[in-house]
């Protein structure tokens, strides 16, 4: 058989490649990363392909499908590598739906939901958890909150504001309404008019802090390097709530935070305000199950909420939170080890894992 000519060099076994890694594993998850060329046979395939793995020294690899047919490779007939991913498939298949569920006045039937797509009801309802990390129903109880809480903040009124969302009664609303919003909605619609949040900056070895406390609880930590820029990122959050400077008590709390940041190993123990979507809670409750000291790769937290393919979504969450150190995502780090993204800089990310490291 002739093989095709090609300017490809072989690939070397480095054990330690990710891209070796994820060929062995035959790892679906690497689909679309990269490609692998065959010499012997002329072919190349996704990293998930189950033909017989190729000896090594006869492997190349390839950014792209285009580079590996510049190259004289054609696709496997096996797992298709010119065509969209299973991933991509299912994807493309859940945004569809979330389309669906976002334009419908009432919530579709699973039934309906599933039905461009082919695949039974319940298999359905297993991609799209996998993929958004959210049910339909979790999805649809999402995108209801979101419409409330942009017409409350265009003014409209609270009554209005809860059927034009798609409430069908405004008990199911009221309900979950302060879990939700962190005030009651008519408070909410006015920008926090009435609520009383109390907030000190102090200072500590990251830089500038600011802890600030509703009723309920500690509702944000930031830290940065200015602290006017500190308060006017919390005036922006509540722009016509009360903002109170903390008194000698008060501080003693900032004092608490500042003693946690510089060490670790004393724990932090405070009520919390924690507002976010249903996803974004659960990815905060696993931050918070991490120990100091120890991390957990994006994608490990993604399967720890039973969403494995949620990786992009729950660095999303992470970036998100808005209670440095108390929510600990600090402590979430790339596959590799590697630090991504820190709301608060990579290098204050760097500075308490340190610190955790050696606490």
């Amino acid at each position: 058989m002739n093989t095709p000519e090609h300017t490809t060099r072989p690939a070397a076994a480095d054990p330690s490649d990710p891209r070796w890694i994820a060929l062995r594993a035959r790892d679906a998850k690497a689909d679309g990363s990269f490609f692998y060329s065959v010499r012997t046979t002329g072919v190349y395939c996704r990293p998930s392909c189950a033909s017989r793995p190729a000896r090594p020294e006869n492997i190349a690899f390839h950014a792209t499908a285009a580079d590996a047919e510049r190259a004289g490779f054609r696709p496997c007939k096996r797992c298709k590598p010119d065509q969209p991913s299973l991933a991509e498939q299912q994807q493309a298949m859940v945004t569809a739906a979330c389309r669906l569920i976002e334009q419908a006045e009432a919530m579709p039937t699973l039934e309906q939901l599933a039905a461009p797509s082919g695949l039974s009801p319940f298999h359905f309802h297993r991609v799209f958890k996998s993929v958004t990390g959210l049910t339909p129903k979790q999805y649809a109880l999402a995108q209801r909150r979101r419409r409330v809480r942009e017409q409350l903040q265009q003014g409209d009124s609270v009554t209005g504001a809860i059927f034009d969302a798609g409430y069908n009664a405004s008990s199911r609303f009221y309900e979950n309404a302060d879990q939700m919003l962190g005030m009651t909605p008519t408070r909410y619609r006015d920008g926090g008019t009435d609520s009383e949040i109390r907030f000190a900056v102090g200072e500590c070895s990251l830089g500038s802090i600011l802890v600030a406390q509703s009723l309920r609880g500690v509702c944000a930590i930031f830290l940065g390097d200015d602290p006017e820029a500190l308060l006017q990122n919390l005036q922006d959050r509540f722009p016509k709530a009360e903002l109170i400077g903390g008194d000698e008590n008060y501080e003693q709390l900032v004092a608490q935070v500042v003693g946690f940041v510089e060490a670790p190993a004393t724990g932090l123990d405070l009520p919390l305000d924690i507002r976010g979507t249903a996803f974004q809670q659960r990815v905060w409750q696993v931050l918070r199950e991490i120990p100091p000291g120890t991390t957990l790769s994006y994608a490990e937290v993604a399967r720890r909420i039973g969403s494995p393919k949620s990786t992009r979504a729950v660095a999303g969450a992470c970036a998100a939170n808005l209670l440095a150190v108390a929510i600990p995502c600090h402590r979430v780090v790339r596959t590799d080890g590697a630090l991504s993204g820190y709301r608060w800089g990579v290098q204050r990310k760097r500075a308490l894992l340190d610190r955790e490291a050696g606490a």
